[in-house]
């Protein structure tokens, strides 16, 4: 069975799209760079020795990462030692130039990193035709983000949904209309408190006043998702993994109860408004406190940051197994496995299921579970892909056209 084909492209040009006309060639100097120096673009694809890549949601912090790339060349010219002025790219090896990662795979093409390169480390060999390396390193769309501050954010006014926030922010850093996804919001935010901090500080705020979802996806698009979306059942069938044969086969998987996840008392604080809490008593009382706060917050009134602390409360008082992680051999002979190891996603739902060794009988353990993190580590002659899986962010309460928890009271008794 075929296996599927990396494409590694750098684009030398400045700005934040990563859109370009087109890439001349394969991937050999000379017929593969546009004659516009301002749109060098070179496809190192038959030069890459190997490529490791991460880009997942932190389930402590509650909020998704900066995704990274780690991807080494083997550079015998020195073509991308920044030292070496003999080398075609000579002064476009700075940092924060664009690359990105796909892979092709029966006819279909499919992203795994967009991102801004932050440095290129070249090897020195001790002896005379030693192979050359050079590792480039870069990140997502979260680094320049979190370098742009801002302050007064242009257009905004108390009243706007979450949404319309977070387009405000990315207007008033200029970020590229083509670059974002942004869902309409569920919650209506006070005006923006107009303090310094980073355009990314400022986003995060907003996503965390919605309890939606904010991060770069795998084509470098600043993607916001609403609280609905978050906590509606994923679209589509789940694709199932099992490791007795009669599903899509698994390298790996990681099995774990703690008390790490755990919240059982929240407090939620809007700006200007007074301080919201919900508490599990049984919870409380079964795994002592697990407590979270936030502060700050942008939501209109309590009422909307009481239903916040209690579906927080809701959603994490209980703990149970779960499985943190699987890791998928693209290499094995299996096409579901290969597609799904490309195509799956955050918020892909999963089913999971692992046969428990040493039992008497038959034992297995089965969950229903989200991906909220990707990392690809190719060489040469291997590519595996893991896949970080979690409970969906908020577990869905009605409270009319809310899914929020339940109104009335700040204490869960269960």
């Amino acid at each position: 069975m075929a296996i599927p084909s990396v494409q590694a492209v750098i684009n030398f040009s400045t700005g934040a799209s990563f859109g370009q006309a087109f890439i001349i060639g394969t991937g050999i100097f000379g017929t593969n760079i546009l004659a516009d120096s301002t749109s060098l673009v070179v496809d190192v694809s038959d030069q890459v020795d190997s490529i490791q890549t991460q880009r997942g949601r932190n389930a402590i912090a509650d909020q998704f990462q900066t995704g990274t790339l780690s991807m080494r060349i083997v550079d015998q010219n020195g073509d991308f030692n920044p030292q070496n002025t003999s080398s075609p790219y000579y002064g476009y090896l700075t940092p924060m130039r664009k690359v990105q990662i796909s892979a092709t795979y029966q006819g279909k093409s499919y992203p795994i990193f967009a991102g801004f390169i932050t440095g290129y480390n070249t090897t020195t060999p001790k002896y005379v035709g030693d192979v050359v390396y050079t590792t480039i390193t870069a990140v997502d769309g979260m680094r320049l983000l979190q370098n742009a501050l801002v302050t007064t954010i242009t257009g905004a006014s108390a009243g706007d949904d979450s949404g319309t926030r977070i387009n405000q922010i990315l207007n008033t850093i200029g970020w590229p209309n083509s670059m974002r996804s942004i869902q309409t919001g569920n919650t209506t935010v006070q005006n923006d408190p107009g303090t310094t901090r980073s355009a990314l500080a400022a986003a995060q705020t907003v996503q965390i006043t919605e309890y939606g979802a904010f991060y770069i996806d795998a084509s470098g698009i600043v993607t916001f998702k609403n609280r609905n979306y978050c906590t509606a059942s994923p679209a589509g069938t789940p694709t199932y993994f099992n490791d007795n044969g009669t599903q899509i086969p698994y390298f790996n998987a990681q099995w774990l109860l703690d008390d790490q996840q755990i919240v059982n008392q929240a407090s939620i604080t809007a700006t200007g408004l007074a301080t919201q809490t919900a508490v599990s008593t049984a919870s409380v009382n079964k795994y002592f406190a697990h407590s979270y706060a936030q502060t700050d917050l942008l939501m209109q009134t309590t009422a909307e940051a009481a239903n916040y602390a209690l579906a927080y409360v809701a959603s994490r008082a209980e703990t149970t197994i779960r499985c943190d992680a699987i890791t998928l051999d693209v290499y094995y002979p299996s096409d579901d496995s290969i597609k799904a190891a490309l195509g799956l996603d955050y918020f892909s739902p999963v089913t999971i299921t692992t046969t428990q060794p040493n039992v008497v009988g038959t034992s297995t353990i089965t969950k229903n579970l989200q991906v909220f993190g990707v990392m690809h580590k190719i060489t040469t002659n291997s590519w595996k892909t893991t896949f970080t899986t979690l409970e969906p962010i908020i577990d869905g309460f009605i409270i009319g056209s809310s899914l929020y928890g339940v109104l009335g009271t700040n204490t869960l008794s269960y």
